[in-house]
């Protein structure tokens, strides 16, 4: 599908992920662009950079309200879902977080379909995996989800679940599709819901205040940190591409130790505090191992899109994002 002429609606549009795939569809010429949200998990200061373009309406609906969704999709070339139930938000409401990532998907797609939407790219996760097993984990690898605390394990079925509605409705009804298997996201605008994600923006906080940035157990427990502009390149790329049907690792391939992330974070912060370690009982967490490997083969063989943003990089980005949010909030005050 051609970005540039073209009218998008973004479900979950006020979020890290939603607002950042906004700003590269306004940056390659998209004709209007809708923001469909609820604000439950966001707010409209995310897409405060965005609402002065005057091709951009910011809608505030559910996907669980068919008929405020079908309204929002009236002329829409292409969709993004994005809106969903994250894992710790999840474990808190588990049968709402349920209905928005499977009845909402699936209110999602009958949308499309009666509404004409020609293509839809949906945000799935790297957590369809369960927790890693050893080797490179390609598209191929089956879900290991027995060793996943049950929050983690019901977050992850859901969004398999939401890949296979997507491949239904491509072979039922010609919605053409990709799913986009995120891992860890993070960067300007962050929220406080990744579960993974989450020991940054705490650590951040910790630091600032000027308190030592606390890591679980020994630190050597790793994850694949994508920065979000990556993300949304991959986002865009997805819709701009003629394949279908598919599910693809959005990822750098590179496994980051909670240490080497938190190291990273006090350089980007000039800080020359310690990390404490701690023992966290029944923190929600996902995957806790040591070992982790995520093949982007498949997503540079369809899209040809590589990470281009490093850790080291993106972190610096989000510190300065952040030290401009308080800058402004202490203004307020």
């Amino acid at each position: 599908m051609k970005i540039e002429g073209s009218k998008f609606l973004i479900t979950g549009g006020v979020s890290l992920i939603g607002s950042h795939i906004a700003e590269l569809l306004l940056a390659q010429g998209a004709r209007e662009i809708v923001l469909f949200d609820n604000y439950s998990l966001s707010s409209p200061e995310a897409a405060a950079s965005l609402v002065d373009d005057p091709r951009i309406s910011l809608v505030r609906g559910d996907i669980l309200r068919l008929h405020e969704l079908y309204d929002a999709a009236d002329g829409v070339d292409g969709l993004f879902s994005v809106a969903a139930f994250l894992t710790l938000p999840l474990a808190q409401n588990p049968g709402l977080g349920l209905a928005v990532n499977v009845q909402g998907q699936n209110n999602v797609l009958e949308v499309c379909r009666y509404r004409g939407v020609k293509r839809i790219i949906f945000s799935s996760s790297t957590a369809v995996y369960g927790e890693p097993v050893p080797g490179v984990m390609d598209e191929t690898t089956a879900a290991n989800l027995a060793a996943f605390q049950p929050a983690a394990a019901l977050y992850s079925a859901s969004k398999l679940i939401g890949e296979h509605l997507c491949r239904l409705y491509d072979q039922k009804h010609g919605i053409s599709s990709l799913s986009l298997r995120y891992a860890t996201v993070y960067g300007e605008r962050q929220h406080y819901r990744g579960v993974n994600a989450l020991y940054i923006m705490e650590n951040y906080d910790r630091i600032r205040r000027g308190e030592r940035p606390v890591i679980p157990d020994d630190g050597n427990e790793v994850h694949d940190y994508i920065h979000v502009s990556d993300v949304a390149r991959a986002n865009v790329m997805a819709m701009a591409s003629d394949a279908t049907g598919a599910s693809l690792n959005v990822a750098t391939g590179r496994a980051s130790t909670l240490n080497e992330v938190v190291g990273a974070l006090l350089k980007a912060m000039g800080s020359s505090l310690e990390p404490e370690y701690r023992k966290f009982d029944g923190l929600v967490r996902a995957s806790t191992g040591t070992q982790l490997a995520f093949s982007r083969e498949k997503i540079r063989r369809t899209l040809g899109w590589e990470p281009q943003v490093s850790l080291e990089e993106g972190l610096s980005r989000l510190v300065r994002w952040c030290e401009r949010r308080d800058m402004r909030a202490e203004k307020i005050q």
